[in-house]
């Protein structure tokens, strides 16, 4: 592994910021530290760095011990969210500086600065000086500096923070191709979703300084490790209801407003628990008629969001649940009524005082 975070633990006065905390990223792989505001994603960007130093724990670089070494004996390139770039310094300037660091020749400097700029497409601009540059613009520069000596490690602190939507949205698609290329390991920190989903190979989730889950982007949507994980990713989100599972030959059902409906095989050790179903919406089929597995629900609202139209549905017993379908596909409804239907293997069950998912067992 090319970076490996064994243990970390860092406080500050009374609040403990990072709590044992292991990782690791092997060359060419993505991992991206996803949490909310205040969960200590920075703090341990800033550890790997070597900005901050530990209480516990241990930083290793391709097995080397850099507990105690100071950021530019690491070796690292890093790009932050606010560009830190150099005023008084052309675009060219600010991205050389990293070889100029490492006493690169002029030749050397001018090839690989050319080269990362024509990836980035900021070569037109790399005479201009950072208050002529858009932030986009300023974006790329502070990540060309970051690559331009094709550092072992890349450092990267919610880089798209501070850039437009679209422009965001842009990046989202680029910017996992352009790092393979450079075959780094890649810790970024994002409190974005989408971002973490887009770009991450893995993602390591951090919630109150521990590691919550760490897995693939579809994996940790799909199976959650908690309710805690789950609420974190969709948009709407996912569907939560409290339920008692019950035992149904061998299966396993529930029941929603006095209505049963069966959650299939794998979760009999459920039965007996005070359960919370998780449901996300796009798994909700809405039906004019009854169908297997499904409730009636009064309709609510529709509302467009991106390429989808959020519905908001409302059973016989008050309980609320999103669905979700494309935007143009459409369901003739008697009176506002439907019936809502799920793919039992599409649920997810948590125990509810715990809030951990219960796995399926091969039946």
């Amino acid at each position: 592994m090319s970076l490996e975070l064994k243990g970390i633990r860092k406080a500050f006065r009374t609040n403990v910021a990072v709590d044992d905390v292991s990782l690791d990223v092997a060359d060419g792989e993505i991992v991206v530290v996803f949490g909310p505001s205040g969960t200590g994603k920075t703090v341990l960007l800033r550890i790997a760095a070597g900005i901050h130093d530990v209480d516990a724990g241990q930083v290793l670089i391709d097995g080397r011990d850099v507990t105690t070494e100071s950021p530019d004996a690491r070796g690292l390139g890093m790009a932050f969210q606010n560009f830190a770039l150099f005023p008084h310094m052309t675009a060219f300037d600010n991205v050389a500086s990293a070889l100029r660091a490492r006493k690169a020749t002029r030749a050397e400097i001018a090839e690989k600065v050319e080269a990362v700029g024509r990836l980035l497409k900021i070569d037109h601009v790399l005479s201009h000086y950072p208050r002529e540059l858009s932030n986009g613009q300023k974006q790329r520069t502070a990540l060309a500096r970051a690559l331009v000596a094709e550092p072992k490690v890349l450092l990267l602190d919610d880089p798209l923070r501070n850039v437009d939507a679209k422009l965001r949205y842009e990046m989202r698609l680029e910017l996992p191709n352009i790092l393979k290329r450079f075959g780094s390991a890649v810790l970024y920190v994002t409190q974005d979703y989408k971002e973490a989903m887009a770009l991450g190979d893995r993602i390591a989730l951090l919630l109150h300084g521990r590691i919550a889950q760490v897995a693939a982007p579809a994996q940790i949507y799909e199976l959650p490790a908690s309710v805690e994980v789950a609420r974190l990713f969709g948009d709407p989100t996912i569907n939560l209801v409290a339920v008692d599972p019950v035992a149904d030959r061998e299966e396993v059902a529930i029941s929603i407003a006095n209505t049963r409906l069966n959650l299939g095989k794998g979760l009999r050790h459920a039965v007996g628990l005070s359960c919370t179903l998780g449901v996300r919406p796009e798994a909700i089929n809405l039906h004019a008629g009854p169908q297997p597995n499904s409730l009636p629900v009064e309709i609510i609202a529709e509302t467009p969001l991106n390429e989808k139209t959020v519905v908001l549905t409302k059973a016989a017993d008050g309980q609320e649940l999103l669905a979700s379908r494309p935007s143009g596909s459409s369901v003739r409804l008697a009176n506002g009524r439907a019936y809502a239907a799920f793919d039992p293997a599409a649920a997810l069950i948590f125990e509810r005082d715990s809030g951990r998912r219960i796995e399926r067992r091969a039946a």
